[in-house]
């Protein structure tokens, strides 16, 4: 599998900047050649601006896996694959001018990667404090489309998942999907910048009956910790059965007109593939609206 690399880098002027705490100084986001990413890359240069981050651009991609091929026809293969590799680059060719377009007026830098996209966001997310993906699946599978979950799992950076369409991301008012876990109090952590930055923040428990009591001692503890950071929080529990918790996470996220929800990403890796639970899940694979995640 080719390793080749290349990065090409559009610099402001230098200048002295203090930055600021709770910040993102750099994203990055994967981009392919497409309305869906084109609309992903727009996201991410508006998060950039409003941050005066740097926006790294990823353009990765890998040949599909050889077929088979009669060995008296060998040449065939030979053939397939020079083809393929033109097709590679010309995709990565289109997908950093379509990053050059979409992302004018920010500084940015644009990376080329032919690998798998995950794998490659997974890298190169230690120059990024934030990682911007699509849903993921569809067309092109794995060797052309980033699989958010792989990306989250494995790059130790939030990753916000863009819906395919829809209006740009405002976070203005966040849900935040508590849950008393490691990755729960990670993904607050991630999110901070956001949250900061918001006019409400609710943080969200969803339990059994029985533990109401607990669920709301939790929740005002996470609301007490946002406020001592300036965040205007406040708690919600509300009961549903294990198979509901994802309705009614949206249900208060529609109540409260959030366009962002915060969760943690709870999985391990299974031969290789992750299994997740089912909120996690649901929010990867269908998502209604932004989800930022961290594991």
């Amino acid at each position: 599998m080719s390793q080749k690399q290349g990065s090409q880098t559009q610099e402001r002027p230098a200048a002295a900047r203090t930055v600021q705490p709770h910040t993102f100084t750099s994203i990055l986001v994967h981009v392919e050649p497409g309305v869906t990413a084109s609309h992903r890359v727009e996201v991410a240069t508006r998060l950039a601006r409003a941050f005066e981050a740097k926006l790294i651009g990823l353009g990765a991609e890998t040949i599909d896996a050889i077929p088979a091929a009669d060995p008296f026809m060998g040449y065939v293969t030979a053939e397939w694959i020079s083809m393929a590799h033109e097709q590679v680059d010309a995709d990565l060719k289109n997908a950093e001018a379509a990053f050059r377009r979409d992302a004018a007026g920010v500084e940015t830098e644009w990376r080329r990667v032919q690998d798998f996209p995950s794998h490659a966001l997974a890298r190169c997310a230690r120059a990024a404090d934030l990682v911007v993906v699509g849903v993921g699946g569809g067309g092109g599978s794995s060797y052309r489309r980033a699989d958010p979950a792989d990306v989250v799992m494995a790059c130790g950076r939030p990753v916000l998942v863009t819906p395919e369409h829809g209006p740009h991301l405002h976070a203005k008012s966040i849900v935040i999907a508590w849950k008393d876990t490691r990755e729960a109090r990670r993904a607050v952590a991630d999110a901070m910048p956001f949250l900061k930055r918001a006019d409400e923040v609710i943080v969200q428990a969803v339990c059994s009956d029985d533990q109401l009591e607990t669920a709301a001692f939790q929740t005002n503890d996470v609301v007490a910790a946002l406020k001592r950071h300036g965040v205007n929080a406040r708690p919600n529990v509300s009961t549903a059965h294990s198979e509901g918790v994802t309705g009614e996470i949206q249900r208060i996220a529609d109540l409260n007109g959030a366009d962002l929800i915060v969760a943690g990403a709870y999985g391990h890796s299974r031969a290789a593939e992750w299994a997740f639970g089912g909120v996690t899940r649901d929010l990867l694979i269908d998502p209604k609206r932004y989800v930022l995640m961290s594991h």
